[in-house]
């Protein structure tokens, strides 16, 4: 290992030069395939310490589909059902980790786009076959398995960027940035995120089953590698609905919150029967699907624009029909990593399925969100810690 590494140019081609490098000791990976370049190694090794996260807190393999520092979709290594195979376009039989990396790239795959994917284990070739066939900018894991390997150095011409990271590699306790010639020093968020951060339920209703529990770690752990301000939905061991970056806490909920509408709709007997030219790519499959349940479905009723994507041309689910169709959605997790200033975010928040809320409490207005959990049967969990990422 080396302990220092050239990149081609920093954020943009004329920020020049660029290169990362250790103040001491080897860098902690290992160039396999291609080469990375500044934003893809940000978000490898954000996304690598989050899918670690998540394996540790809840012993499954995990992984993370990332894109300009914030992850798209997170998901945990649970095996898929028959529907949830057809909405992600996979089929036969897959590992946990390929299960895991389907999940978090199914969440949100118009953001997932040229993704850069960590996995908490080895790459084996199930979880290979999927990645090779999406468009993404690279891979970081802790290892691979010769045939996933060799499978993965054939994709974007050989060009394919494949990182390995060694998994015994701690980091120095104190973290710095420079901003404008001024150097920044903080410690480590080093906070350990597990199931005893969800003991302090402040609402009338106390249920909150395992299931529950497992999705509002994954939701807290995924907050805290994404861009602030930002709230996560996750429902069944992935995330569906990541908002982030956003000025004000509401516009985060509503952002997350449509896009967990989609993931939900996506799930609709209508669109699961689309019937799309034999010749499309994945990204167009994906661009006619969210143009389907988008507002602008006219965009694609015009012959020429629809012939393109579909065989026979869709009936449009009516907003009647969209709105019935999530009115039956129960049981989401939604963690946000700062405290809800208004209650208008559990509203929104309501009528996407969520059941079950973790945030960190603080406001003035705390009990205004308690009651309003209240008069909708919602459980919600105070943690105590804040998970601003910048």
């Amino acid at each position: 290992m080396a302990t220092s590494m050239e990149l081609k140019y920093g954020c943009n081609p004329n920020q020049k030069p660029a290169q990362i490098y250790m103040q001491e000791g080897e860098l902690p990976l290992t160039v396999l395939n291609g080469k990375p370049g500044y934003i893809n190694l940000l978000d490898a090794l954000n996304g690598w310490q989050l899918v670690k996260e998540l394996k540790a807190a809840t012993h499954l393999p995990a992984a993370t589909s990332f894109k300009h520092v914030s992850p798209a979709g997170a998901a945990l290594g649970l095996p898929l059902n028959f529907i949830e195979k057809k909405i992600y376009f996979v089929d036969g039989d897959l590992s946990p980790l390929a299960c895991a990396y389907a999940r978090a790239r199914g969440a949100d795959r118009m953001s997932s786009f040229g993704d850069f994917i960590a996995l908490s284990d080895v790459c084996d070739l199930s979880t290979a076959h999927l990645i090779a066939r999406e468009v993404s900018d690279g891979v970081i894991a802790p290892g691979y398995e010769d045939a996933a390997l060799e499978l993965l150095k054939t994709k974007r011409k050989g060009a394919y960027t494949i990182l390995q990271i060694d998994e015994a590699y701690v980091p120095a306790p104190l973290e710095t940035k420079d901003v404008f010639g001024i150097t920044f020093e903080q410690g480590r968020n080093e906070f350990k995120i597990d199931d005893s951060l969800l003991n302090e339920i402040v609402t009338k209703s106390e249920y909150l089953p395992k299931e529950a529990r497992r999705d509002l770690l994954l939701a807290l752990i995924t907050l805290k590698y994404t861009q602030s301000n930002s709230v996560c939905y996750a429902y069944e061991g992935q995330t569906i609905g990541v908002g982030a970056g956003q000025q004000s806490r509401i516009h985060c909920t509503r952002l997350a919150g449509n896009k967990a509408d989609f993931w939900h709709l996506r799930h609709h007997q209508r669109v699961l029967d689309l019937k799309f030219v034999d010749d499309i790519s994945r990204p167009e499959r994906d661009n006619a699907i969210d143009v389907y349940l988008g507002e602008n479905y006219h965009d694609i009723l015009d012959e020429h624009t629809w012939r393109k994507v579909f065989k026979t041309k869709p009936d449009p689910l009516t907003p009647s029909e969209k709105a019935d169709w999530l009115a039956g959605a129960r049981g989401v997790s939604l963690a946000s990593d700062a405290f809800f200033p208004f209650d208008d975010n559990i509203k929104r928040a309501r009528r996407s399925g969520v059941s079950f809320i973790a945030q960190p409490g603080g406001s003035i207005r705390d009990q205004d969100v308690i009651n309003t959990c209240d008069a909708l049967n919602l459980t919600m969990v105070f943690t105590g810690m804040r998970l601003f990422h910048h």
